[in-house]
């Protein structure tokens, strides 16, 4: 039987056992998903290594600490962080699976993240993953957050990574800014796509972007999927824009792990349902 897990504090409440487990059914693979949550994140790796797990997924507050214990892939050490470990290297290997999370989740959604202007709302793990697919896709994204100063580091930061075409080729670098939430007035009703990465609207029907701000011509990533219907998404469908809920990045950056280390296909549905199954108790 193959063990994955997940590493974290806290982790008792996390939807992924259920999603992945049910993955490993539908696919006919014997497996188990558990939860961990070790004093620290490279120990927690080191831990799991000695027990023969197959591979870990790494959410708060370990995604910067593993790498000191991982192989980073060329895409985790440019964002930074590693949310997946694959053990069946020598180093393990350190992956990102939220960044393609970010980008599946709109391409499910039929929209194109390829040289759009964007706004991404927030500068924490979520706002790494959504400037990061951006970025990739030679777009232009501006960077805002309520400490404007964390905000410039992380643009800072991924000026120095993305610092050529986001494939290596002839393309177009990203262009990146950064300001404070003021500055949403004059991004937003030019932008493309619109990314919440931050908590609010999880505890309250509150909203980080007036719905003013808003039109039809805007695709709205909300990373917020308790409730699936924030009031973000609720006013921007009302507006006319493309609306992709939280779920979306959560189950497509579980189902990259999951083919990162099966290499298998991901079954897609049957973690979704899942996933969304347990949303709803």
């Amino acid at each position: 039987m193959d063990v994955y897990g997940l590493l974290g504090s806290p982790v008792e409440h996390s939807l992924s056992p259920a999603m992945h487990e049910a993955g490993y059914e539908a696919a006919g693979i014997d497996a188990r998903y558990v939860t961990c949550e070790p004093e620290g994140g490279a120990a927690g790796v080191a831990a799991a290594a000695q027990l023969d797990f197959d591979g870990l997924n790494v959410t708060v507050p370990f995604k910067q600490d593993v790498l000191s214990a991982v192989e980073p892939t060329p895409r985790a050490a440019r964002v930074g962080a590693v949310n997946t470990v694959d053990f069946s290297t020598t180093p393990p290997t350190g992956a990102n699976t939220d960044v393609a999370g970010v980008r599946r989740a709109f391409d499910h959604a039929g929209v194109s993240l390829d040289g759009v202007d964007a706004v991404v709302v927030g500068a924490g793990g979520a706002g790494r993953a959504a400037t990061a697919a951006l970025a990739e896709s030679a777009a232009s994204v501006h960077v805002a957050n309520r400490t404007v100063e964390r905000a410039e580091t992380l643009v800072d930061e991924f000026r120095t990574a993305f610092d050529g075409a986001p494939d290596g080729g002839d393309g177009p670098p990203a262009t990146l800014s950064a300001g404070g939430l003021a500055g949403l007035t004059d991004a937003v009703p030019d932008a493309d796509v619109l990314v919440n990465a931050t908590s609010v609207g999880m505890e309250s029907d509150e909203t980080p972007v007036g719905a003013e701000l808003l039109h039809a011509d805007l695709a709205v990533l909300d990373a917020v999927y308790t409730p699936l219907e924030t009031r973000l998404l609720r006013e921007a469908a009302a507006a006319g824009a493309e609306t992709v809920d939280g779920a979306w990045m959560l189950l497509f950056q579980g189902v990259e792990a999951f083919e990162l280390w099966t290499e298998q296909d991901a079954p897609v549905d049957a973690m979704n349902e899942a996933l969304r199954a347990g949303l709803e108790e």
